[in-house]
């Protein structure tokens, strides 16, 4: 629900932009003659959509490492608490046979 409160008004703006800037302009590529014809709004948009990707790719791969240690330590949590469990189980029945 949050995501779509904070992306709707963003995508909204990103739309008003792009319709609001149909314009031609020829970009120029320095050490080529290469020139690209291309509206304003992709002229922008394009580099920011991809400087937005490779920045979600800085932060992602880092985080792979703590997400793994973090599953790891989750599956040995669960391992001892099954261990903790099992130790009352057999504490509780050998109480209850001494008496």
């Amino acid at each position: 629900m949050l995501r779509t409160v904070i992306a709707l008004p963003v995508l909204v703006v990103l739309i008003l932009f792009a319709l609001s800037n149909p314009q031609s302009v020829t970009l120029a590529f320095w050490p080529t003659d290469f020139t690209l014809k291309s509206p304003v709004s992709a002229a922008v948009l394009a580099p920011a959509a991809v400087a937005f990707l490779l920045g979600a790719l800085f932060v992602w791969f880092p985080a792979l490492g703590a997400r793994r240690r973090a599953r790891r330590f989750e599956r040995a949590t669960r391992r001892l608490e099954d261990q903790v469990s099992s130790l009352k189980k057999k504490s509780g029945s050998a109480a209850a046979a001494s008496r």
